[in-house]
């Protein structure tokens, strides 16, 4: 299967959303918008020379499955950011797609920002999206209780080239 991480357009953000209202999804990842149009302007933020935060679409043999992106992306003397990523396609999941996509994700977005370090937080019972993060060179630092819900958060160490 050929992994391909694309740009993000305005119909990727309407499918994204609507795809991601599935209640497993929700389950696994909370969204970070309630409404499309907080999704669009979200988007279009994104797009500015200023942003804090860039992403790309993953597509399977041309099929488009799922988002990854950095947020509070810092660009201080110690560059930093946050990861998070999601498949929505789940005729895609299981098969160790995420775990490239995020690893083509990381060397893009370290070089593009001259990262040091990508945070991640993650549900304690979202054992796929640890996997993922596992396989990708982050270790776990913290899990704490986050709205009744347990939770992790993971950090990765870059060295730049």
């Amino acid at each position: 299967m050929q992994i391909e991480l694309r740009d993000r357009t305005i119909e990727n953000v309407k499918i994204y959303f609507e795809k991601t209202s599935d209640e497993e999804i929700n389950w696994l990842f909370p969204r970070g918008v309630s409404t499309l149009k907080e999704a669009m302007e979200n988007y279009k933020k994104s797009l500015s020379p200023q942003a804090n935060s860039y992403g790309k679409t993953i597509y399977v043999d041309s099929n488009y499955i799922g988002d990854v992106w950095c947020y509070c992306i810092e660009k201080n003397e110690t560059p930093e950011a946050m990861i998070s990523f999601c498949i929505f396609d789940k005729s895609f999941w299981g098969k160790g797609l995420t775990t490239k996509a995020v690893s083509l994700f990381i060397n893009e977005v370290c070089k593009k920002y001259q990262l040091k370090t990508i945070g991640a937080f993650c549900y304690s019972d979202n054992l796929a999206s640890i996997r993922v993060l596992e396989k990708n060179g982050f270790t776990l630092e913290e899990t704490f209780m986050e709205n009744g819900r347990e939770s992790k958060y993971f950090l990765r160490y870059h060295e730049l080239d």
